[in-house]
């Protein structure tokens, strides 16, 4: 089985983001980035496929510029067999420019899965990979949280808000993968040293014309500060009457 992982560069979350001089940008210097955590488990389902058939081959595609290069051999350092780095600038913010260069990546491929992350935690669109299958003419199915393939088709979980979804469909097909399908594994020192010699192939891509145009970024504004307002039952009364008067959320 021939799997494509198309994975995104992402700036690891749990730092604050500062907003460039330009204003409609991230000030990229001195943060962290890392592979979306998303992508990573579709890293891991199509490194479990593989694995599960005994034969097969994984390829990661990613879209941007030298830096994705990082990203890329972090999933390769995981088992991944190639890698595919389609050169551009920056990743635009039209998640229909991307589709259109993956999608035309991808189409020559003979590849029976291609496999997207749900969501990028970065912008959280998670239009892509569908925009993708759309191009392909191939099935779609989002937010994967349990999956078999067998003989030629696959059989997909996905969560609803209070129920379950379960769905069946040819090969090949899109499949964007949700929270709880499965754990991405750490790249042993075998497998960090091995990435480095795994083929990386470098292919410059010019992308269409954006239709979205960022105007500005601004960070939420502060949250007010908190205040005490009493202790034990004797501050119920002055509670309420806060959250009637000036929350007004009750």
């Amino acid at each position: 089985m021939k799997i494509a992982v198309c994975i995104k560069r992402v700036p690891v979350m749990d730092q604050r983001l500062p907003i460039a001089a330009s204003g409609i940008a991230i000030d990229e210097s001195g943060l962290k980035f890392d592979v979306n955590d998303f992508d990573l488990w579709a890293v891991e389902a199509g490194l479990q496929l593989k694995e599960k058939l005994g034969q097969g081959e994984v390829v990661i595609v990613s879209l941007g510029s030298d830096a994705v290069q990082e990203q890329i051999r972090k999933a390769l350092s995981m088992g991944a067999d190639r890698g595919i780095h389609l050169k551009a600038a920056a990743v635009p913010p039209d998640a229909r420019v991307v589709a259109r260069a993956l999608a035309d990546e991808l189409k020559p491929g003979g590849f029976d899965l291609i496999l997207f992350g749900r969501v990028a935690v970065d912008v959280s669109n998670g239009a892509t990979g569908a925009m993708v299958a759309q191009l392909l003419g191939l099935p779609c199915v989002t937010a994967v949280s349990k999956l078999e393939i067998k003989d030629g088709r696959g059989r997909a979980q996905r969560e609803l808000e209070g129920a379950q979804e379960m769905v069946e469909f040819p090969l090949p097909a899109v499949l964007t993968i949700d929270e709880g399908l499965n754990r991405e594994r750490l790249p042993s020192l075998k497998g960090i040293m091995a990435a480095k010699k795994k083929p990386l192939e470098v292919k410059p891509v010019t992308l269409g014309e954006s239709r979205i145009t960022v105007r500005r970024l601004q960070p939420p504004p502060e949250r007010a500060a908190g205040r005490i307002i009493g202790e034990g039952s004797a501050a119920v009364p002055e509670l309420v009457r806060l959250l009637q008067t000036e929350a007004k959320v009750l």
